[in-house]
């Protein structure tokens, strides 16, 4: 395992991290590995690799993978990059934002894998697209803070719209923590390395997902407030009507939604669409 001299790149080239990108790029090797190590690659993958930075990772998943695709947003680091990776031959770098770019233009059509070093504003809508992009990932290697990495895996009690969103398409596991001062510059927090497993398909049908997530969103729109308020108003319905509905699934009204299951998500939606009294009932008050 070859490891890149990223500090050398940085003066040679004068490298000034952006803020305004939440650029912290991992250079310590013992971080490196952990990535490297968590990601499991056997030779024949496809990787997409979101922020590549400088290359440190790149030039490691290029030693691992069948070829990388390698994104960074930030045209400024090309020069170094492309020194970074110019020995490896099975390496694309492509320019842009991943929230922009279409995915299918850039994978070929067989399986992939993503790994991705995320800034913290931006980790729920990269999770979120990646997650619900016609092509999936079989498996996600993100790097993220270490708190928000706690908040995706947790269970019944502190659950959040994020860590239910990502719990219907996959496993979350946090594999391994990287200190702030493996990063250059150090952040204020640690960080961790998150492992998405993806099912075949969503746990919620397919077309139910929509309304799963208009449900769940509603539910978690005031977190101090119970679910038949959050419900009444994000569904633009009455507080009977969604006391009806909550009760019918099983569920206490007077409930937040950060105590439910994801199992008492799906049987929530089950009612809502299942059960006509209450489906055209809501369906009917919203046309009004």
């Amino acid at each position: 395992m070859k490891f890149l001299d990223t500090h050398a790149l940085i003066r040679k080239y004068d490298i000034r991290p952006k803020k305004s990108l939440g650029q912290n790029f991992l250079v310590e090797p013992s971080g490196l590995r952990k990535v490297l190590q968590a990601a499991e690659l056997k030779g024949d993958e496809e990787v997409l690799e979101i922020g590549a930075g400088l290359g440190s990772l790149t030039v490691l998943l290029a030693q691992n993978a069948r070829e990388v695709i390698a994104i960074e947003i930030d045209q400024t680091l090309f020069p170094a990059l492309r020194e970074a990776i110019s020995k490896y031959k099975n390496v694309k770098t492509t320019q842009g934002d991943i929230l922009e770019l279409d995915l299918k233009n850039l994978l070929s059509d067989e399986p992939f894998v993503v790994v991705a070093n995320i800034p913290y504003y931006i980790t729920s809508a990269i999770i979120r697209k990646l997650l619900e992009a016609q092509k999936r990932p079989s498996h996600m290697i993100l790097t993220i803070q270490k708190e928000v990495a706690e908040r995706i895996i947790a269970r019944d009690g502190k659950m959040s719209l994020l860590a239910l969103s990502v719990q219907v398409y996959g496993k979350a596991e946090l594999v391994a923590s990287i200190p702030a001062g493996a990063f250059y510059p150090k952040p204020d927090v640690d960080s961790a390395v998150l492992k998405l497993s993806l099912y075949d398909k969503p746990i919620i049908d397919e077309e139910k997902l929509s309304v799963f997530f208009e449900l769940a969103t509603a539910g978690f729109s005031q977190r101090r407030k119970t679910l038949r308020n959050t419900i009444s108003a994000g569904m633009a319905i009455s507080n009977q009507q969604a006391e009806e509905m909550l009760t019918s699934a099983g569920i206490d009204p007077k409930r937040r939604a950060e105590t439910l299951s994801l199992e008492e998500w799906k049987e929530l939606v089950s009612v809502y669409c299942d059960t006509p009294s209450i489906a055209t009932s809501i369906k009917q008050k919203q046309k009004n």
